[in-house]
């Protein structure tokens, strides 16, 4: 069950400025009904170049309704060269946060604005094109998209970028690019540093541990393991109990209890405390898996 704050909720029950202005200046639409989220911005401008109306079309969830009705309200009375400074973050703050896993729905509206200046700017005939080249061909994301998110919003996981871009979200093939592409985005302190070097001298907090043991999963688990077409997800994490499912070739592999031990326990002793122990959930192994929001 997603926690939704009051802003949000209400912006979902009551969203404002559904609909379409007829002869807008500017129309951006972003997102396909085919991924599951899509969204169509229109605005009109006053004598003086200001938002003077803007109304949305949106098919997708609690999220994607409120952002896009937020992305109206908080344009209105702008210049475009003001509107087009509004960040993603902007939008979700405004709400209070949202859920992480829903974090794509702001994106998709800062994209929505963009295209629809875009198109004013060309004279209502330019249609929004996504440069780069595609690097999540399940949701049609580029690695420029991905390169813009991760820099705005400092994203260090390959599940963070999939809860603000879906890339990542469908097959999973794309998983390796998206990594070597936080890696090499890392800011150079944090690249100087291996995961051993971030652990904290005396007990870490809970909060702490868990992102120490994803750090260590991701830099030095997880392509082991793609090397051989397999990977690992972290379940949960009870105490020193490290639950992780694995996946792809792992799944069917009738040494995963060794590799379980000897890949993914003792890299976990070595980089984050010598009393953790790893148990594997065999039954989530066997679920289908899936990002998709």
């Amino acid at each position: 069950m997603w926690e939704y704050t009051d802003k949000l909720k209400d912006h979902f029950f009551n969203p404002r400025n559904v609909g379409e202005i007829e002869n807008p200046d500017g129309i951006g639409e972003v997102g396909s009904l085919a991924c599951g989220d899509a969204l169509k911005l229109t605005f009109k401008l006053d004598e003086n170049g200001r938002i003077k109306d803007a109304k949305f079309k949106t098919f997708g969830c609690a999220s994607a309704i409120a952002t896009s009705s937020v992305l109206t309200e908080l344009i209105k009375g702008l210049t475009l060269d003001e509107a087009i400074k509004l960040t993603n973050k902007d939008i979700a703050d405004y709400l209070g946060g949202l859920p992480e896993q829903k974090m794509h729905c702001s994106v998709m509206g800062r994209e929505a604005l963009e295209a629809a200046i875009e198109n004013f700017q060309g004279g209502g005939k330019k249609k929004h094109e996504i440069e780069g080249n595609v690097i999540c061909t399940c949701f049609g994301v580029t690695d420029k998209e991905i390169e813009r998110v991760i820099r705005e919003n400092n994203l260090t996981t390959v599940e963070e970028v999939t809860n603000y871009c879906k890339a990542g979200g469908g097959c999973g093939g794309c998983q390796g690019e998206i990594e070597k592409m936080i890696e090499k985005l890392k800011p150079d302190e944090i690249k100087q540093a291996p995961a051993a070097a971030v652990r904290r001298v005396g007990k870490l907090t809970n909060i702490q541990k868990i992102q120490l043991i994803q750090q260590t999963i991701n830099e030095q688990i997880r392509p082991a393991l793609r090397a051989h077409g397999g990977n690992v997800e972290l379940i949960d994490v009870e105490g020193n109990k490290v639950v992780v499912a694995f996946r792809g070739m792992c799944a069917q592999c009738t040494l995963a209890e060794l590799t379980m031990k000897d890949v993914v326990e003792a890299k976990l002793k070595e980089f984050v405390s010598e009393e953790l122990f790893v148990e594997e959930d065999k039954e989530s192994a066997q679920q289908p898996h899936s990002h998709r929001e």
